[in-house]
């Protein structure tokens, strides 16, 4: 079989990366069997030099993840308005004129898999961290219409960065200190944006019956806190909810066919994390 047409994620480190089941898995379902998924360990220092060595043709796009969906701005001939909100692109589309176009499918992505779970509007929400998924999530959540968002953050800067990012997608954003991060949970929605481990401490507070949650952890799963949350009562969501759901828009901007195959990507990204 011919290859013909590639895409691939970017970023480092890049081995645990789902994204590769998940669109091969959507080229099969789609009957696309001369395209091909694959992945790329790169930093930002290696970027330019990447995407300036790569063969004219053939390359529908790339997902990209940390460090690069800052870096890869300033090498894009357009970016979307709502990648240029949170400053950030997880996704760059190599048009048919040869222009690189960048758009930011995680905040889409959040709305959906919300929205799927009947989570349609919310009064209020919190963020438990600061960083590029926080503010993908802020931006969710204004689409969502949460009149006020807590963001529970370690130092002064990360706060002034969140109510900065608040004020230019119209949302009030209060912010507070991280240790008060289990206070969160009370709220009707909250979402958590950090590393393995550092909500851990906020599961043990817990008392009330939380709101729901968003973990964007996928591996290991469940987190302390989302089993916490889970026993309960409360409505439970995790990364691989957010990871599907962006992939699937991606699918659609690299292959141009709509809807993409939500099913048989959330089946082979379940496969895996059980096998794994």
């Amino acid at each position: 079989m011919t290859i013909h047409h590639r895409a691939a994620v970017l970023g480092s480190p890049i081995a645990h990366s789902l994204s590769p089941v998940l669109h091969n898995a959507a080229y099969r379902a789609l009957g696309l069997d001369d395209w091909e998924y694959g992945r790329f360990e790169l930093d930002e220092a290696r970027l330019p030099g990447f995407l300036a060595g790569l063969a004219p043709g053939g390359w529908a796009g790339f997902s990209l993840t940390m460090p690069l969906k800052r870096a890869v701005i300033p090498l894009l001939d357009e970016v979307s308005e709502s990648a240029l909100a949170v400053d950030a692109v997880n996704t760059l589309v190599f048009e048919a004129d040869g222009r690189r176009t960048g758009d930011n499918t995680d905040v889409p992505g959040l709305v959906a898999a919300l929205r799927e779970r009947g989570i349609e509007k919310v009064p209020a929400a919190a963020v438990l961290g600061a960083g590029a998924t926080a503010s993908s999530a802020l931006a969710a959540l204004a689409r969502l219409g949460a009149g006020q968002i807590t963001v529970y953050v370690r130092s002064p800067e990360r706060a002034r960065q969140m109510r900065e990012l608040g004020e230019r997608l119209g949302v009030a954003v209060l912010t507070a200190d991280w240790a008060r991060g289990a206070e969160a949970l009370a709220g009707p929605l909250t979402v958590s944006t950090t590393p393995v481990g550092a909500t851990d401490g906020f599961a043990e507070e817990l008392t009330a019956t939380p709101g729901a949650l968003f973990d964007v952890l996928y591996h290991p799963w469940p987190t302390a806190l989302a089993a916490a949350c889970a026993e309960r009562g409360a409505t439970v969501l995790g990364g691989l909810d957010l990871l599907v759901h962006q992939a699937v828009l991606q699918c659609e901007r690299f292959t141009g066919i709509t809807p993409g195959p939500l099913a048989a990507m959330r089946a082979a990204g379940e496969a895996a994390l059980a096998s794994s």
